[in-house]
């Protein structure tokens, strides 16, 4: 198995952090506008990814594994690209100072591929969005994310 991993600290409260990560409205500003369901142990959350133009180019379920205030949110995706298909997205939360530090986890990949790369790179960049969000209220979600191949 093959896992994503990353470690950013944001200066902006646990609670702040945990909300954002959370919640269908905390998702909505910093990973994709397009978030909807309920986020509820036992419950599912749908993504949808568009372009500027407002085309779908993906989408997503995932259930909520689990919901730890202000320590851990836990999805497992049911639907989407094949290889996130019963994959983990684990955000293990601590604060350390003034920092909340975000420990993700991508967890349980079949195997690395080119995927795997391009999926690594678009988290550090949701990761970098969320640490705007907390800080200073506005994030940069999806269709207004950053471009970084020509996969996106």
């Amino acid at each position: 198995m093959v896992d994503i991993i990353h470690r950013v600290g944001m200066k902006a409260p646990v609670s702040k952090v945990y909300a954002a990560l959370s919640t269908v409205e905390g998702i909505a500003g910093w990973w994709t506008k397009e978030t909807t369901g309920v986020s509820k142990s036992g419950e599912n959350i749908d993504v949808r990814f568009l372009s500027p133009s407002g085309k779908e180019i993906g989408s997503m379920n995932m259930e909520v594994m689990e919901l730890d205030p202000n320590k851990k949110v836990h999805w497992r995706f049911k639907s989407g690209p094949a290889e996130w298909v019963e994959t983990d997205v684990i955000f293990n939360l601590s604060q350390d100072g003034d920092y909340t530090i975000v420990l993700f986890d991508h967890k349980n990949w079949r195997e690395a591929v080119e995927f795997t790369s391009h999926c690594s790179m678009k988290w550090a960049t949701f990761m970098l969005s969320l640490k705007d969000l907390v800080e200073t209220g506005k994030g940069k979600p999806s269709p207004n994310h950053i471009k970084i191949d020509n996969w996106n």
